[in-house]
């Protein structure tokens, strides 16, 4: 069973960066594409980023393409989000997800995921 625990939110100003974690437990990381979805209150989740099992694909949203960077460091079992120039509304909590035996982008399916960390983005 893959357990997936985010970390590293937080509140900062707008144009401030955060990098967020995702550590995985239970299984290797590296059998699976993650994506990282955002939560706002009244609004529908959405995927901001995915990567793939290799790290070969990884796709954004049109939201936060250009400042988000997803990667993977399979030996430490932990997905990041960098998340650069901020804007208020990147604000929302975050977690990451991964669809069993799924290795591609996008994840269509969460089977697996965090409990979320928030993220606050105001001046």
């Amino acid at each position: 069973q893959l357990q997936l625990v985010e970390s590293g939110g937080g509140l900062v100003q707008p144009g401030e960066s955060l990098r967020l974690s995702c550590a995985a437990s239970g299984l290797s990381l590296d059998a699976n594409s993650i994506a990282w979805l955002r939560q706002v209150p009244g609004k529908d989740r959405e995927g901001v980023a995915c990567i793939s099992a290799s790290g070969g694909q990884r796709n954004y949203s049109e939201s936060v393409k250009g400042r988000f960077t997803v990667s993977r460091d399979n030996t430490k079992n932990t997905i990041y989000l960098q998340m650069n120039n901020l804007k208020p509304e990147d604000t929302g909590v975050y977690f990451c997800a991964a669809e069993r035996n799924w290795r591609l982008c996008p994840v269509f399916r969460y089977d697996y995921l965090g409990q979320g960390t928030q993220v606050t983005v105001s001046s």
